[in-house]
């Protein structure tokens, strides 16, 4: 039998259903589990998001890809002839710019900054559409023209999954904030055939924290996704074109490369710098007029910087490899590199979406293979190979940018296959992040968090909101109350008759529920937008209710931590919330405890339970007092309170008890 018995006790399906979700959320090998899955639902998105993006790219110009063969115009449309250049991105913006308005607007630009304030603020929660809008809008955008990267759009697909997966069976918030960023991690993992990279941009860029449990299961989901990824994509490195051989034969070249590291930096803080300069401007000049046409208009330019540079079309991995195997001239080598900065910030900034990672690994190989060119024109053989400068110059540009060394490091070595340039990369990206730490505070991607007032790089400090959990503040019931997997059945069947309640039913709401493990800046979240008289707790794999918390019940367990810890702590603490900000906005709210309602009852004139202590009065079996509104201040259900007309109890009850009374 699956279902549930005539007494409304779950059995079979219900109840294994309710034990593998008790599993997922609080163990560990559920966790892992949860890991796997996401991996392999990202690298199945990576390959899918591609062959979408080869899909449009063909359709616009008869090609998979697109952009090196110069101004040609396209197989499919030869009676537009290099007019093609300028109509195509304004019909692809005809069709993602109102898909994005319309259905998932934090699918516009890059991708990465929603999915690091998802993680940093809002719990690890994206809205499950945002997988789909994000695939569909970006491979529009980049297969009609927009010059960005396909990194961005798959780490937010990733992400999106990872974060439905974990909110479908309930995770609590610490453990979906490590399942995004195996989501992350999976798609560039998949993307660039590289799970080194995929596991350093997951914990460095999108986690920010070094945790063994996040690291190991971010690890996890990398290898999952690269296993899949490459039964279709091949096993051959990323950049398995550029010349073999490449190496550094003097030590005195390392001086160099640390001369490339300073350009490749100050080239970086350029790239975001002018990145958001043209955002701004894209703003200014199209004010207050509808978004969701403002790419279609907007790609009337982008196609004309594509009539003048053809090869800024789309990603442009092709062209990279150009130049990187000596096909350009040095003066082009230049135009590409700024021209991809100004196609890139042109792309973002009239609404369209995609990534900045490879336009950033295509900035640096440009102009690091001028940086090579002049360097060998000028020291001759000594200087080494100029493809080796374009190596370099991918990481340092990168490291600049974005900040994250590690990424950086392995995304140069590992996509390219070859570990023999590990030292002069260790040396420019370490030279590139710290001209960048010194020149400017945020990165090519937390700068548009700032611009909103999110600072997700202040220092941490010892701050009670953070250490704390709901667990700690919370006051716990006697024994725990078993959660059901189904809806319970008629009350009283087996108990005493069920006492008359001292007052009218004046409100009734199914309870939303906090799990013991969430930190109290997540609690007064939750209290904030679903608890005004507080919320149930329930253990980590959300089988038992532990106890009831309140506001007062956070402050109070936050003064006693600070009452306790030494007094050059509580002076760090103070500092700490002095200057914190508002608490981050809602995310999308949890599910609601099933099988249990609140009630508010309001202690009449007449009562028998007016002039009588909380802990006198009877009470249906099993409901419990959680909290009591005298006088408009919520207090804590304690037994010696002297109940009065006009004095609010609420109680947690069984759902079919409460709906019968």
């Amino acid at each position: 039998m699956t279902g549930e018995t005539a007494a409304g006790k779950p059995t079979g399906t219900a109840r294994w259903a309710a034990r593998a979700g008790g599993w997922l959320r609080g163990s560990r090998g559920g966790l892992l589990a949860a890991a796997l899955v996401v991996g392999a639902g990202s690298g199945l998105g990576a390959v899918a998001f591609r062959d979408l993006i080869y899909f449009f790219t063909w359709l616009a110009t008869g090609h998979a890809q697109f952009g090196q063969q110069g101004r040609v115009g396209s197989a499919h449309f030869p009676w537009l002839g290099l007019g093609f250049f300028v109509v195509i991105p304004v019909i692809g913006g005809l069709i993602y710019g109102p898909l994005i308005y319309r259905y998932a607007r934090e699918a516009r630009g890059h991708g990465v900054p929603e999915v690091m304030i998802a993680v940093a603020e809002e719990g690890g929660r994206i809205r499950p559409q945002v997988a789909a809008v994000k695939s569909v809008a970006s491979a529009i955008c980049i297969g009609a023209g927009g010059s960005v990267g396909r990194e961005g759009p798959i780490v937010q697909i990733g992400s999106a999954l990872a974060s439905s997966l974990g909110q479908w069976v309930r995770m609590p918030e610490n453990r979906l904030r490590i399942l995004v960023a195996c989501g992350a991690a999976g798609g560039i993992s998949a993307t660039f055939n590289a799970p080194i990279t995929g596991v350093f941009f997951g914990v460095e860029i999108i986690l920010r924290e070094f945790s063994v449990e996040g690291i190991f299961t971010v690890m996890l989901s990398a290898m999952a996704a690269d296993v899949v990824s490459r039964q279709f994509l091949g096993s051959a490195p990323f950049l398995s074109g550029l010349p073999s051989g490449i190496a550094l034969h003097h030590l005195s070249s390392y001086l160099l490369v640390a001369a490339l590291a300073v350009v490749a930096a100050l080239l970086g803080l350029a790239f975001a710098k002018i990145l958001y300069a043209t955002e701004d401007l894209c703003d200014r000049v199209w004010k207050n007029r509808p978004e969701w046409a403002r790419p279609a208009v907007g790609g009337i330019a982008l196609g004309l910087l594509l009539l003048a540079i053809p090869q800024m079309y789309g990603v442009g991995y092709p062209v990279l490899y150009k130049a990187v195997g000596g096909s350009y001239a040095l003066w082009f080598l230049i135009v590409l590199a700024a021209g991809k900065i100004i196609a890139c910030s042109l792309t973002i900034g009239i609404g369209g979406s995609g990534g900045v990672f490879a336009p950033s690994l295509f900035i640096g190989a440009t102009s690091g293979m001028a940086f090579g060119e002049i360097a060998n024109h000028l020291l001759g053989p000594p200087a080494g190979q100029p493809a080796l400068y374009a190596v370099v110059g991918m990481g340092a540009v990168f490291a600049s940018a974005a900040r994250a060394p590690l990424t950086s490091v392995a995304s140069v070595v590992e996509m390219t296959g070859d570990f023999t340039l590990t030292l002069p990369v260790l040396l420019a990206v370490a030279i590139a992040t710290a001209t960048s730490r010194a020149l400017s505070y945020g990165t090519i991607y937390t700068t548009k968090l700032l611009r909103r007032g999110i600072d997700i790089d202040g220092t941490p400090s010892a701050d009670p909101f953070e250490d704390l959990t709901a667990a700690d503040a919370m006051r716990p019931f006697a024994a725990p109350l078993t959660i059901a997997a189904g809806p319970p059945g008629p009350p009283g069947r087996s108990g005493p008759a069920q006492a008359p309640l001292p007052g009218p039913v004046t409100q009734q709401h199914n309870p939303q529920v906090l799990f013991a493990g969430e930190s109290l800046t997540q609690a007064l979240r939750q209290l904030e937008l679903y608890g005004r008289d507080g919320l149930p707790v329930i253990s980590a794999d959300g089988q038992h209710l532990q106890g009831w918390i309140t506001s007062q019940n956070v402050l109070q367990a936050v003064a006693r931590h600070m009452h306790a810890a030494p007094a050059s702590a509580q002076a760090q603490q103070a500092t700490a919330l002095a200057v914190s900000g508002p608490l981050a906005g809602p995310g999308q709210p949890p599910a609601p405890l099933r099988g249990y309602q609140i009630l508010e009852i309001t202690i009449s004139v007449g009562s028998p339970a007016a002039g009588q202590a909380l802990g006198d009065t009877s009470w249906p079996p099993g409901w419990i007092p959680v909290t009591v509104l005298d006088n408009d201040t919520l207090r804590d259900p304690d037994p010696g309170i002297i109940l009065v007309p006009g004095d609010r109890v609420n109680l947690l009850a069984r759902e079919q008890a409460a709906k019968s009374a």
